[in-house]
């Protein structure tokens, strides 16, 4: 991303508050590639907030007393108001601007922040934010108007072509690539969550996760060596996925539990995966919530409705209650843009996970052996993460960029 903000004349021109940019195309095939608005400072500083044709957010900063390496990359701290910290890895775009991928969480301080801080290992820039809510849309909207897609489009609320069942909102596989494709299909890595639930080593996914996969995939538990996985089966309609690892007993010691009851709405839960792997931390995150709903979009009874934040990455991962028990396999989230151009409304923190009922069936059909429990003692969410290192694995493949993006 460079800040290129006035260019482009013929092009979608971004204006809000002091921020203006346009739409751009790549230099050489002339096809859409980004919209992007910048802001300039005083001090000879400037911000650029772009989003890609395949809608990756990123993000640059750009100050006269830089001089860095051009292609280099290092780690930052971006701090917003004094609270909010994200590990991120910023790379030299010149030697003077640095660029980074900003994540949802860090996109949704950036809109309602008024004061962002980059912290390097030498150097601190401090940028004052202002309009930065209405930007945002500003620049989602560029993108739509420019490809014609709206975000999401083909995996939100809308049914299959083929009439299948509605599967909710954005499957959340993360995809690390950072243009849009031109010319022959390249190979991006794409990563996502599992759990084990036999001592064989068979592993609970999300379909989408592996669909695309046209190399090996491979899962390893935190800290230990990645695994050849074998995919056994799939259910493309309920998207989940059944991997087996091949190895040693000794590594396959304790499999998931899986609820033996049904849960309530209003219960408490856990889930736990790989957000934004290597962006962030390269260990598992865990976040909480309750049971909003007992069934997904459409009333479709397959889904728990969930407020425990979950991310990209987080996909294929287990919901767990308060005693450390599976309840259903993290799936989506409401994508709330479109939600919100069909109601004016835009909802906040709705995501979904496939309820166990529909992946015990799953194994059943897999003849895949599984252990059940009721749940009773509640544990505090540190225990139940500290368990989860058993069970809990990393999912990588490679895929088609194309096919990728369109996930």
């Amino acid at each position: 991303m460079i800040p290129r903000a006035y260019a482009d004349e013929a092009l979608e021109k971004i204006h809000v508050g002091a921020w203006q940019g346009s739409a751009h195309t790549g230099k050489t095939s002339g096809a859409f590639s980004d919209c992007a608005a910048a802001q300039a400072y005083g001090s000879g500083g400037a911000l650029t907030l772009a989003q890609t044709a395949n809608r990756l957010w990123l993000l640059g900063f750009a100050d006269p007393s830089l001089n860095i390496t051009k292609g280099a990359t290092f780690p930052l701290d971006i701090v917003f108001d004094g609270q909010a910290r994200f590990h991120v890895i910023g790379t030299a775009t010149t030697p003077t601007l640095v660029t980074l991928v900003l994540p949802d969480p860090a996109l949704r301080d950036f809109r309602k922040s008024h004061l962002m801080i980059f912290q390097g290992t030498n150097h601190t820039f401090q940028f004052p934010l202002s309009s930065t809510d209405a930007l945002v849309p500003a620049i989602e909207n560029c993108v739509t108007r420019m490809t014609g897609v709206a975000p999401g489009a083909g995996n939100s609320v809308s049914a299959k072509d083929n009439g299948a069942p509605v599967r909710p909102a954005v499957p959340y596989r993360q995809t690390k690539t950072e243009a849009a494709p031109t010319g022959p299909p390249r190979l991006v890595n794409v990563s996502g969550t599992g759990f084990l639930v036999s001592k064989e080593g068979h592993v609970v996914t999300n379909n989408h996760v592996i669909k695309d996969c046209v190399g090996d995939v491979q899962g390893n538990f935190v800290g230990q060596p990645a695994k050849k996985m074998r995919v056994v089966a799939t259910d493309e309609i309920n998207d989940l996925a059944l991997l087996q690892a091949k190895g040693a007993k000794k590594l396959f010691k304790e499999p998931a539990m899986i609820r033996d009851t049904a849960v309530q709405s209003g219960d408490a839960v856990v889930a736990i995966g790989f957000p934004f792997h290597g962006l962030l931390t390269s260990d598992f995150t865990v976040t909480t919530g309750i049971v909003n709903s007992l069934s997904g979009i459409l009333n479709d009874t397959r889904f728990l409705q969930i407020s425990a934040p979950v991310q990209p990455g987080n996909s294929g991962g287990p919901l767990l209650d308060m005693s450390g028990h599976v309840i259903g396999v993290v799936s989506a989230k409401l994508n709330a843009l479109k939600f919100a151009k069909a109601t004016g409304d835009i909802p906040e923190n709705i995501n979904f996970a496939i309820k166990t009922g529909t992946v015990r069936d799953f194994l059943d059909n897999s003849v895949v052996p599984y252990r059940t429990e009721q749940s009773q003692e509640d544990l505090k969410a540190a225990d139940i993460a500290s368990a989860a290192r058993s069970y809990i694995m990393l999912i990588t493949c490679t895929a088609n960029e194309r096919q990728a993006d369109r996930k």
